[in-house]
């Protein structure tokens, strides 16, 4: 029987608090990315010396998992470094954390990471964040590199030094990038701005596929009309927290309706962090508005057709009709993720996520839960 290869397609790390301020170049590491206690007393993390107010006293919340959210979300009860187990930042325990979990091989995105673009307005400084965490990255998963998989950051707000930036990364190893579906990530750009198509261009000609992911941003975005008032705050931050997906499927649904995909046929997107028991219908839904609106678009091939040639999607384990949306859409589209070490995420992920694929053929259950990935981003294991 063929060994099935388990590939968590979206773990994270938690960066060490001191991160930027060591692996920044020197000129700039006085506008570090940093953790600080306020006038107050409650920590906060800081981004080109502006407070992320969003999550002011509640950092222990980026990480968390199997802790108690009312700990982690009370501001001021709990630092960073509580919410942060040993596998978030420490590469040996990470493999010994995999080990327990049954996963072979980690591709790893950032936490603090994923929480700072839309504060900082300088685009060099944007790239130089980046260019930072890509280098932690890199030795990070030097400990392994068989089984630690680094996918770069790169911030659009600089179309020039995204460019720069992701040659470079790609050099040192990566074997994806990171994107902010924030449209205040790229100051406020459209994914089809000429400024970025060399950065396209560059990912396509690197063979290097790039992923949308959520983000703890620090404004209310797409649903600012919706948010602000609530008598109970923990009910707003359930929504928030439930809503986070959709800047996720916008900029996928941009990516796509832009003709994006036509026009740069080799280059690869993962959709990630959003759930993907959505996908079948949103796919039908937009083949079906193509068909009607076909004259007016850049898109010669159906949405669906552009998804099946150049994107996948990721399963959350505790999804209830995977195994029925693979049927639907094939399984060479879909891979799986932990989402460790995060407050939402849980152990006995690998046996979770088996559980939902079980009466599916061997095979396809062997390429979601494993292949797919390894093909998608060029690894071998």
């Amino acid at each position: 029987m063929t060994r099935t290869v388990m590939v968590d397609a979206d773990g994270h790390v938690l960066e060490p608090r001191d991160t930027w301020q060591k692996y920044l170049e020197p000129g700039l590491r006085e506008r570090a990315i940093r953790i600080e206690n306020d006038a107050e007393g409650v920590e906060v993390l800081m981004v080109d010396d502006q407070p992320h107010l969003g999550m002011r006293g509640r950092l222990a919340g980026l990480g968390g998992i199997g802790m108690d959210p009312g700990d982690l979300l009370t501001t001021g009860r709990l630092s960073y470094e509580d919410g942060c187990p040993r596998g978030g930042y420490d590469p040996a325990a990470r493999l010994s954390v995999m080990d327990d979990e049954q996963i072979d091989v980690a591709l790893l995105y950032p936490t603090i990471g994923i929480s700072w673009e839309g504060l900082v307005r300088d685009p060099e400084l944007a790239t130089a964040y980046c260019r930072a965490y890509n280098r932690w990255i890199v030795d990070f998963c030097s400990h392994d590199r068989r089984r630690l998989v680094p996918i770069a950051h790169i911030s659009l707000m600089d179309p020039r030094g995204a460019v720069e930036e992701v040659k470079r990364a790609r050099r040192d190893g990566c074997a994806g990038v990171y994107l902010s579906p924030d449209p205040p990530s790229r100051d406020g750009r459209q994914l089809d701005d000429p400024d970025l198509a060399p950065f396209w261009e560059t990912v396509q000609d690197l063979d290097m596929p790039i992923a949308f992911h959520v983000v703890a941003r620090s404004s209310p975005g797409l649903l600012a009309p919706w948010t602000g008032g609530a008598p109970n705050w923990m009910s707003e931050v359930v929504f928030s927290f439930t809503f986070l997906a959709i800047d996720v499927m916008a900029a996928f649904t941009s990516m796509m309706t832009r003709g994006m995909f036509e026009k740069y046929p080799r280059m690869r997107c993962a959709v990630l962090e959003a759930g993907s028991n959505w996908i079948t219908a949103w796919l039908d839904r937009m083949d079906h508005k193509f068909e009607v609106m076909r004259a007016f678009s850049p898109m010669k091939l159906l949405p669906s057709e552009y998804f099946k040639r150049q994107c996948l999607i990721s399963a959350e384990p505790d999804e209830s009709i995977t195994a029925q949306v693979i049927e639907h859409l094939g399984a060479d589209y879909v891979i799986w993720a932990s989402d460790y070490p995060h407050i939402d995420a849980s152990f006995n992920v690998v046996g979770e996520i088996r559980e939902r694929l079980a009466h599916l053929p061997e095979d396809a259950q062997r390429k979601v839960l494993g292949e797919n990935a390894l093909r998608f981003y060029g690894l071998s294991f």
